[in-house]
C-alpha cells in the first residue's frame, strides 16, 4: 500500500478470522500427534475420575465426632452395646466399635446419618443433641466434602451415675 493510502484509510484494529492461525501459533489443546497432552490442557487434575466414600467410613468419622460431644455417655441401643461388648472380645471386632449406634446412607454428593446415643444424667438432652449435630456435620462434611443433609438423633438411654458400665472401657496403652 502506498504512504497515500494508508492515510486515507480510517485507522481500524487487525480483525481476526476465526479458525485461522497465524504462521507458528498453536491452538490450546493442539497436540503434535503422539505427543502427550500437557496438564493444563486437560483441566483439573481433581476432577479427573471419581471418587467414592463408603457407608462405614462416614459411620466411623461421625460415630468418633458424636463420641467427642461431652454428655454422651455411649452410641447405640442397649441391645447394640451389649453385642458390641461381645465383639470387641473378638479378635478383629473393635472395628464396630467406631461405628455402632450409627447408620449412614451415603450418596454422590450428600450424606443422611441416623445416631442412637445414651446420654449422662444430668446434662440438657437438646444441648447435648445439638452439639452432636453440629460437631457430626463439621467433621463429616471436612473430611469427606459430601453435604450433611440431616442427622437425626435418638437418645435412647440415661446413664445414671450409680449405673454400671454395660460395656467395660477399652484398655489404655500399648500391648501387653
Amino acid at each position: 500500500m502506498t504512504e497515500s493510502a494508508r492515510r486515507n484509510r480510517p485507522d481500524t484494529p487487525d480483525i481476526e478470522t476465526p479458525g485461522i492461525q497465524p504462521p507458528g501459533a498453536s491452538t490450546p489443546h493442539a497436540t503434535r500427534a503422539g505427543a502427550r497432552p500437557r496438564t493444563g490442557e486437560l483441566g483439573d487434575p481433581a476432577t479427573r475420575g471419581r471418587t467414592t466414600i463408603a457407608d462405614g467410613v462416614v459411620e466411623k468419622i461421625a460415630g468418633l465426632a458424636a463420641r467427642e460431644v461431652i454428655g454422651v455417655h455411649a452410641l447405640g441401643t442397649g441391645f447394640a452395646r451389649t453385642l458390641g461388648a461381645v465383639r470387641e472380645r473378638v479378635p478383629g471386632g473393635a472395628r464396630a466399635a467406631a461405628c455402632r449406634g450409627v447408620k449412614a446412607e451415603v450418596g454422590e454428593v450428600q450424606t443422611a446419618l441416623d445416631i442412637d446415643i445414651v446420654v449422662d444424667y444430668g446434662v440438657a438432652i437438646h444441648e447435648v443433641a445439638r452439639a452432636v449435630r453440629e460437631n457430626v456435620i463439621d467433621a463429616v462434611e471436612r473430611m469427606t466434602g459430601l453435604d450433611v443433609v440431616e442427622v437425626n438423633i435418638a437418645v435412647d438411654d440415661v446413664k445414671l451415675p450409680d449405673e454400671e458400665d454395660e460395656e467395660p472401657e477399652p484398655a489404655s496403652g500399648g500391648l501387653q
